[in-house]
């Protein structure tokens, strides 16, 4: 009988240990997978405000929706602008946020979606090569933040050359989404706070209609208005952003420039 109870008391004994034992290795395994998620970066985006909205400013170009260049013609762009002052800094607490032209205001110049260039007089010359071409340009307050109305951006269509090919198959009247920021390298403060802006043209953003997709550095967010968003908890090296124009099913809604891909720099410092 004693021997019986010494047998079940070692046996006891055993399956005490056995579920300590599990249960230290199975808190162990959590707090790892804690760790692991405390040390991934969480990215946040959320709406820009306090900026002027400029809701009368207006950018023109007197020219035809179809602009027919020689190759060896002159490619001057002559804009005019109404109730906006190019090479002024933005009244917004915003230049100290975000990274802010030390020129001031200006123009973004976007010939078929690639990095804009930025313009700070009215008259702009341009190489631009053979072909047919998407343009589109709009006004920028001094810290790289698009001016969004119906009057602030020109879009036109390029044909160069007398046997200009299409090989974008260009339409100026569907909806497409023109990338404008973030752009380059960032350093020290301009880091911390980053302006994520873009044009959508020949449509509108809802909650149930067409969308716009931004991934960035893996991490998805839908945006459903077309308004600026500041990016902020990144860390330090190459940044991958990505943005989709789509419709209510999310599907990317057909055109050459509703996908883009851009990648930026972020740097502690100068060094």
């Amino acid at each position: 009988m004693k021997f019986l109870k010494f047998i079940a008391l070692i046996l006891s004994l055993t399956f005490i240990i056995s579920c300590k034992k599990s249960k230290e290795e199975a808190s162990k395994e959590i707090s790892t997978q804690i760790d692991s998620v405390s040390k991934k970066s969480k990215i946040y985006l959320t709406p820009l405000t306090d900026s002027p909205s400029y809701s009368d400013a207006k950018l023109t170009l007197n020219t035809p929706k179809t602009i027919n260049f020689n190759e060896e013609d002159d490619f001057s762009f002559n804009f005019k602008l109404e109730n906006y002052t190019l090479g002024d800094q933005t009244n917004s607490n915003n230049t100290e946020k975000l990274a802010n032209s030390n020129k001031g205001q200006h123009i973004h110049f976007i010939l078929d979606n690639q990095p804009y260039s930025a313009h700070y007089e009215s008259n702009i010359k341009k190489e631009i090569p053979a072909g047919t071409h998407h343009l589109v340009a709009f006004l920028s307050r001094s810290y790289h933040e698009s001016v969004k109305n119906d009057n602030s951006m020109v879009v036109r269509k390029l044909v160069v050359g007398e046997n200009a090919t299409d090989s974008l198959n260009i339409d100026i009247d569907a909806p497409t989404l023109i990338y404008s920021r973030p752009k380059g390298t960032y350093t020290g403060k301009d880091t911390e706070s980053i302006l994520l802006d873009f044009f959508v043209l020949n449509t509108e953003l809802s909650e149930t209609g067409n969308k716009v997709i931004a991934t960035i550095n893996g991490e998805e967010f839908t945006i459903t208005e077309w308004i600026p968003h500041v990016i902020s908890g990144l860390e330090m090296g190459e940044v991958t952003i990505k943005l989709k124009l789509v419709d209510a099913e999310g599907n990317v809604i057909p055109g050459p420039f509703n996908t883009v891909e851009r990648k930026i720099m972020l740097k502690p410092t100068d060094k």
